[in-house]
């Protein structure tokens, strides 16, 4: 049964308030220490999961809760917005890339082996499709499974994988038909005890904490029941889980821009400068009003992408919206770090604030998911340009 206006309302606002609750306790005091460490604790995912934030948008039969968009909304937006950090956001939430082919493709049990686990912080999932020779042209990937018998034999490497050192799960792009294009493409579930994988830590920019991987398949051989969906059906699935993963960075990003602004104005307050606060210089106020209006903008614009969602419209049209939404919404992030570090000053490039932090974090968002380029590409496909 649908919520009326209003209990939709105060269902986002209380979830909004358990996630602040938690990001500022569970999250914020703790990140600066974790990217000194390169990792955070798996404990974390257990806690999220206590609370029903794993399990937000997910059938109840698997441990979850289900969820509108507009509900999944204040989770990605609070929790990057007072826990301020990219990496933990991304390594905690990546079951939200990893088990959606799973449940719209995986058998009944399947489902019932891999989903409650990783919902209930359990176990980790995260999705592979990106290889050291590409990225976004996903129909040109490499990574080959051969069948042999009850199990499909895996070769080939992926890159840039979130949760790839310590992921359970891996939901694996391979090339089932030789040759190249989307026909070929297939899905896989991989166990991450499987003989044969190999997993190299990356160092980055930012996201110091999220364990970001190299993956190396050698002779990998998973049992054919792990296939997700039918041989040749990948292409679509990963296509459509790229909008989900889109909207998502989006709303983390309305998060991310929030919480500059919120540190901003807070130094901005108390700093003097000539005889009074910086609030009380022109300049400033309006570095800060033009962060606002990027905000208000984002904030509204998701709003409205997630009713068409909701109201299942998701067709070309929504689709194009999507990918352009989160360039507007990262681009947003982009500037409020930046306004939000010369607000700052010298104290903008320490390490330990909140801007600094998101300030190296925000070229990942504009590249992960597609980047600015890909997605006014397929934004002028979508809507006839081309």
């Amino acid at each position: 049964m649908s919520k009326t206006p209003e209990e939709l309302r105060e269902a986002r606002t209380q979830l909004a308030a358990t996630v602040e609750r938690f990001a500022r306790t569970e999250i914020a005091p703790h990140v600066t220490a974790w990217d000194a460490a390169g990792e955070f604790p798996r404990a974390l995912y257990r806690r999220a999961a206590a609370l029903g934030l794993l399990g937000l948008g997910y059938p109840e039969e698997f441990g979850g809760t289900p969820a509108p968009h507009a509900l999944r909304l204040p989770l990605w937006v609070a929790l990057c917005r007072h826990g301020a950090s990219g990496g933990v956001l991304a390594s905690l939430l990546s079951h939200n890339i990893g088990l959606p082919p799973v449940l719209a493709l995986g058998s009944d049990g399947l489902k019932r082996e891999v989903i409650p686990p990783v919902l209930a912080g359990e176990r980790i999932a995260a999705l592979a499709i990106t290889e050291p020779g590409g990225g976004s042209d996903v129909a040109a990937l490499r990574t080959t499974a051969r069948r042999d018998g009850d199990h499909y034999v895996i070769d080939g490497e992926k890159v840039f994988i979130t949760s790839g050192m310590r992921a359970d799960w891996i939901t694996l792009a391979v090339r089932t038909r030789e040759g190249r294009g989307a026909s070929g493409i297939s899905l896989l579930l991989v166990p991450g005890d499987s003989a044969g994988l190999g997993r190299t830590r990356l160092d980055k920019m930012g996201w110091q904490c999220s364990d970001t991987a190299h993956l190396r398949f050698d002779g990998v051989r998973v049992p054919a029941r792990y296939l997700l969906g039918e041989e040749g059906a990948g292409f679509r699935a990963i296509m459509g889980n790229f909008n989900a993963e889109r909207f998502g960075i989006a709303a983390a990003a309305l998060g991310f821009a929030q919480a500059c602004h919120d540190e901003a104005l807070a130094w901005a307050r108390q700093r003097q400068a000539f005889g009074q606060p910086l609030t009380g210089h022109q300049a400033i106020r309006h570095k800060l009003v033009d962060m606002e209006m990027r905000i208000r903008a984002t904030a509204a614009w998701l709003d409205h992408v997630a009713a068409r969602a909701d109201a299942g419209d998701t067709g070309s049209d929504w689709v194009g919206e999507v990918c352009v939404l989160k360039n507007h919404a990262t681009q947003a992030m982009q500037f409020c770090a930046d306004a939000g570090v010369q607000i700052l000053g010298g104290m903008g490039f320490m390490r330990g604030t909140v801007c600094e932090r998101i300030y190296r974090e925000v070229k990942v968002l504009t590249i992960g998911g597609g980047t600015d380029e890909i997605m006014k590409e397929l934004a002028a496909r979508q809507w006839g340009i081309v």
